[in-house]
C-alpha cells in the first residue's frame, strides 16, 4: 500500500511539474518589452510624430491642386405663334444641346509668415526626438519594474523554504518532547508550548505561501500573461546575482556629484524634458509670427472649350502676390503668445523639478544601497550566530540544563535571522538595479 501511494504521489508530481513553464528573468524582461501596452502606445506615438514632421516640411512647399470639369445641357423650346397680318404662323419646336469642358491647375506658396513654418519644422523634429526618448525611458522603466516584480517572487520563494524548514523543525520538536513527556522527562506544559509554536509556524507558512502567490500574480499580470497559468521560477541565485552580493556599492561609483553628471547625460527622460522646453520656446516664435505680414503668391492655369479636342485652344494663365498685414485681431495674437510663454515657463519648471528629482533619487538610492550592504553583512553574521545559539540551546535542553523556552526562542531567532538575511540579499540586488535605472544605464536592447 505504501509503495502504491508513493508511486501515485510521484506520478502526480511529475504531471504537475510537466504542466509548469519555467520563466527566467531574461524571458520575463523580453515578454514585458513585447507585450506591455504602454510601450505599444508609445511606438504608435512615434508614428504620429513622424507624420507631423512630414507635414511640417510640407508646409514649406507650394500647395498645388488640379481641377477638371464637364457639363452637358439639353433644352427643348416650343415654337411661339407669330401674327403676320391676318395670318398666324407657329414655328416648329427647337432643341439644343451644349457641352463644356474645362481643366485647370492652381498653386499657392507662402513666401513669408513670420518664420512660423520654418520654426514648425524645428518643433516637429524636437517632438519626434522627444517621443523616441520617452519610448527609451519607458523601456528602461519596464525592465526595472519586471526586475523588481521578479525578485519579489524569488524572495518569497526563498522565504517559503525558511518557513517550511521552521515547520519541519517544530514538528520534530513536538514529536521529541511528546516522547520525552511519555517517559516523564518533561512536563505536559512543554508539550503544549511546543504545539503552540508549531501552530504559529504553520500559520506563518500559510501567510508566506499567500505572499508568494500574490507576487506571482502581480508579475504575470504585468507581463500580460495568464495569472492562473503555472510557472516555475529559479530557486537559486545566478552568478551575476552572487557577484552583486559580493561587491561593494561604494567601490563601483566615485561619488554623488559624478553620478548626477552621468545621470543628466544619460537619462532619456531628462533629455526629453530638455527637448520639450526647447519646443515650448519654438511655440512662442510660431505664435509671434502672427504679428508679421504674410506674403503669399499664387499661380493658376485654366483652359476651356465646347469640344474636348479644342480644350487647350482657349486658356488663361495668372500669377499673383498677396500681402496680408495684421492690424487688429481682438488681442487674439497677444493671447496666443502669452499662452505659449506660460507653457515655456512651465516646461522650464518641469525641467528643473526633474533635475532635482534625479538628484534626490540618486542620493537616496545610493545611501540606501550602502546601508543595505552593511545590513547584508550584519544579517549574515546574525544568522550564523543564531544558528550556533540554537544548537547550544538544544544541547542544553537535551542535557536538562536548559528550558524549552530557551530552545523555542533560539529557533525563533534563527528563523528571523534567516528571513532578514534573505530579505537583505534581494534588497541589495534590487537597489543595485535601481541605481542603474536612475543613472540611465539599465540595458534593454539585448532583450528586444
Amino acid at each position: 500500500m505504501r509503495l502504491f501511494f508513493s508511486i501515485l504521489l510521484m506520478l502526480a508530481f511529475s504531471i504537475y511539474t510537466y504542466g509548469q513553464k519555467t520563466l527566467t528573468l531574461n524571458e520575463a524582461i523580453t515578454i514585458a518589452l513585447h507585450r506591455n501596452t504602454a510601450l505599444q502606445k508609445s511606438v504608435n506615438n512615434i508614428s504620429s510624430s513622424e507624420s507631423n514632421l512630414k507635414a511640417a516640411w510640407g508646409g514649406l512647399l507650394p500647395s498645388v491642386s488640379a481641377s477638371g470639369g464637364w457639363q452637358w445641357s439639353y433644352s427643348k423650346q416650343q415654337g411661339t405663334p407669330i401674327n403676320i397680318g391676318s395670318f398666324v404662323y407657329t414655328p416648329p419646336s427647337t432643341t439644343t444641346q451644349t457641352r463644356n469642358y474645362s481643366a485647370g491647375v492652381n498653386a499657392s506658396w507662402t513666401l513669408f509668415d513670420g518664420l512660423s513654418s520654418i520654426t514648425n519644422v524645428s518643433l516637429s523634429q524636437k517632438e519626434l526626438e522627444s517621443a523616441k526618448l520617452q519610448l527609451e525611458n519607458l523601456k528602461q522603466n519596464t525592465v526595472f519594474q519586471t526586475i523588481s516584480l521578479y525578485y519579489a517572487v524569488i524572495n518569497n520563494q526563498q522565504l517559503l523554504k525558511v518557513k517550511e524548514d521552521n515547520v519541519a523543525w517544530n514538528k520534530r520538536n513536538v514529536e521529541t518532547i511528546s516522547e520525552r513527556n511519555k517517559l516523564g522527562a518533561v512536563t505536559l506544559a512543554d508539550v503544549y508550548s511546543a504545539q503552540v509554536q508549531e501552530g504559529n509556524a504553520e500559520l506563518d507558512l500559510i501567510q508566506t505561501k499567500n505572499n508568494l502567490e500574490v507576487s506571482k500574480s502581480q508579475l504575470l499580470y504585468f507581463l500580460g500573461l495568464d495569472v492562473l497559468q503555472n510557472y516555475s521560477f529559479s530557486d537559486s541565485l545566478t552568478n551575476q546575482e552572487e557577484n552583486i552580493l559580493k561587491s561593494n556599492i561604494s567601490d563601483q561609483y566615485s561619488g554623488l556629484d559624478e553620478m548626477v553628471k552621468e545621470a543628466l547625460a544619460n537619462r532619456a527622460d531628462y533629455k526629453s524634458a530638455i527637448l520639450n522646453y526647447e519646443g515650448a520656446k519654438n511655440n512662442i516664435t510660431i505664435a509671434e509670427g502672427s504679428y508679421y505680414p504674410r506674403l503669399t503668391n499664387s499661380y493658376s492655369y485654366n483652359t476651356y472649350a465646347n469640344q474636348l479636342r479644342d480644350l487647350n485652344k482657349s486658356r488663361n494663365f495668372s500669377v499673383g502676390l498677396n500681402l496680408s498685414i495684421p492690424i487688429f485681431e481682438g488681442f487674439s495674437i497677444d493671447n496666443r503668445v502669452q499662452l505659449a510663454k506660460v507653457n515655456a515657463m512651465n516646461s522650464k519648471v518641469d525641467l528643473e523639478d526633474l533635475s532635482r528629482n534625479i538628484k534626490q533619487n540618486l542620493q537616496q538610492t545610493y545611501l540606501n544601497a550602502q546601508a543595505a550592504k552593511k545590513s547584508l553583512d550584519v544579517n549574515k553574521r546574525n544568522m550564523q550566530s543564531a544558528e550556533e545559539n540554537l544548537k547550544i540551546a538544544q544541547e542544553k535542553y537535551s542535557l536538562g540544563s536548559g528550558t524549552l523556552l530557551d530552545v523555542l526562542i533560539a529557533n525563533s531567532n534563527y528563523t528571523t535571522a534567516r528571513t532578514n538575511y534573505i530579505n537583505s540579499e534581494f534588497q541589495y540586488i534590487i537597489l543595485n538595479e535601481q541605481l542603474k535605472y536612475y543613472l540611465g544605464n539599465l540595458s534593454y536592447k539585448n532583450y528586444e
